[in-house]
């Protein structure tokens, strides 16, 4: 089991980065939010999840500990396999998912591209005795969705290459495309991508 890997970042994709850890380059699949704090060239240390399947081995990568624990106790729950896990940190917070479940508050869940009501409600079922410490007083929805899209897109985009200013003028014309909920951060990233391969 790879825990955890520490190195250069040697490249960075909207889905992903490649860490150098003496000499090899390790592919790790990453959050939008954990890409946000990666920088190419620059240190960086992510707690890590390997997934064994019969024809791969694919590596996921979190900004810290916790997110890792979640995302493995989530694939615990039946129909949940790795890609969805990462959708649900990729949405909401750790902290915001212990609430909603413990909570049972479906409508949070379902914000999740891929949870559907029926998958909600089998989430809380399976996981809510198991979910561990739940913050007190956290405003889940509100935050989660909408508080911080903007600056995790910006940073996203700034790691993967664009300048500042370009990252910013991509996040404001995404932003006012935006008609009725706001979308999950990863579609929200791609959008933005889209948007700076017409200027390029």
């Amino acid at each position: 089991m790879i825990a955890s890997v520490r190195g250069v970042v040697a490249a960075m994709s909207p889905d992903g980065a490649v860490i150098e850890v003496g000499g090899v380059g390790l592919a790790v699949h990453c959050a939008p939010g954990t890409l946000a704090g990666l920088r190419v060239g620059a240190a960086a240390r992510l707690a890590t999840s390997l997934v064994v399947r019969e024809d791969s081995l694919t590596l996921y990568g979190f900004a810290d500990d916790d997110e890792k624990q979640l995302f493995e106790l989530l694939q615990t729950a039946s129909g949940v396999g790795p890609r969805l896990a990462q959708a649900v940190l990729a949405v909401h917070p750790p902290d915001v998912v212990r609430k909603a479940i413990a909570n049972a508050d479906t409508g949070i869940l379902t914000r999740v591209p891929g949870i559907g009501k029926k998958g909600a409600e089998r989430l809380v079922l399976e996981l809510r005795d198991r979910i561990g410490p739940v913050p007190v007083g956290l405003d889940g929805a509100a935050g989660a969705t909408t508080g911080g899209w903007s600056e995790q897109v910006q940073q996203a985009l700034v790691g993967l290459g664009w300048t500042a200013a370009q990252a910013d003028q991509a996040v404001a014309a995404v932003a006012e495309s935006l008609d009725g909920p706001v979308p999950p951060v990863p579609v929200l990233l791609k959008q933005a991508i889209r948007l700076l391969g017409r200027t390029r």
